[in-house]
């Protein structure tokens, strides 16, 4: 079996979590991680060199990249740059900003004659194509996306911002009435707060202002201030002993009505108990089709949305259509 070379970049949470995958997958293989911080990685890694993450790791054959960074300042520097020298997949997750992304990313990849998945995980990525796939089987139907219950990190960072607070974990909580609606059928409108909750364990400094603390959270913009959020000071002890985990999950439905009258709802549920390990599961998938496409001469930027399924799986077009189909 032909194996694929794979490089991280990053080894935080998901880079740890590729790693893992990597061992899972047998027709791949982690030759060389890219870091800040080598010196402390070498001690954790087991044959794998690490380098910094500005070298060239000269002599290792790498096949794809994979970065393991976060949206917010890593991977909008680190995609163009190590697109111009690799197959590179990636998780950017900052919706908004996809298009010019992509757009950056495609450019860069047919210059140099790359592949780049961009914006792999479960949303973008997973949820992205069930949405696609609700409207399509399901013409002028309304599509619905629920987080949660599960840590968002990017609110999490947020509520670490305010001054006084050490630690905090925010969980974005879909709300149950909501769900059940779009689930009997009846398709309408609703605000984000109608939609959503947020929790926010909270550990603060001693002495600090915690009524402070609590209302520039819940009236924070863009994060907290469109939803009713609830903030819980804990101790330090009961934030590594109860919320060291990072869940999450969620559900996307599509409800419409097809013939003469007649209700049709799709859903998808994932659970995941480890986010970063599940987005490492699926980068590494799409690191094996970006792989594949590149063998093929195919050159340019990608989304799961442009991925054929069978280009994810380490099965046989022959095995997929036996058991699988």
């Amino acid at each position: 079996m032909e194996k694929i070379n794979i490089a991280l970049v990053g080894y935080g949470n998901v880079g740890r979590g590729v790693e893992e995958a990597i061992k899972i997958n047998v027709d791949t293989e982690l030759v060389a991680v890219l870091t800040r911080r080598p010196e402390q990685v070498r001690k954790e890694l087991n044959d794998v060199p690490a380098f910094h993450i500005e070298e060239d790791p000269e002599d290792i054959q790498i096949d794809v990249a994979i970065l393991c960074g976060g949206s917010k300042e890593d991977i909008p520097v680190q995609g163009p740059k190590f697109a111009r020298r690799f197959n590179t997949v990636d998780s950017f997750d900052t919706h908004a900003d996809i298009p010019s992304y992509f757009q950056k990313m495609d450019s860069i990849a047919k210059e140099q004659g790359h592949v780049h998945v961009i914006s792999a995980g479960w949303d973008p990525g997973i949820f992205s194509l069930m949405r696609v796939l609700g409207e399509a089987f399901i013409p002028r139907s309304k599509q619905y996306t629920f987080w949660g219950r599960g840590v968002s990190q990017g609110h999490s960072d947020a509520a670490r911002k305010v001054e006084g607070v050490l630690d905090a974990r925010a969980y974005t909580i879909p709300i149950e009435q909501a769900i059940q609606r779009v689930r009997t059928g009846e398709a309408q409108e609703f605000t984000k707060r109608e939609m959503h909750k947020r929790l926010v364990y909270v550990v603060a400094e001693e002495g600090a202002d915690t009524e402070r603390i609590r209302r520039e959270i819940v009236t924070m913009p863009h994060y907290y201030g469109e939803y009713d959020t609830e903030v819980l000071f804990i101790s330090k002890e009961a934030m590594l002993e109860e919320h060291s985990k990072l869940p999450h999950g969620g559900f996307v439905l599509a409800s419409g009505v097809t013939g003469e009258g007649n209700k049709q709802i799709l859903e998808y549920r994932c659970q995941l108990e480890s986010n970063p390990e599940f987005t490492a599961n699926v980068l590494v998938a799409c690191a094996r089709a970006a792989f594949r496409l590149s063998k093929e001469g195919r050159k340019g930027a990608f989304t799961m949305l442009d991925i054929p399924p069978r280009y994810l799986s380490p099965h046989s077009e022959e095995t997929l259509r036996k058991s699988f189909m």
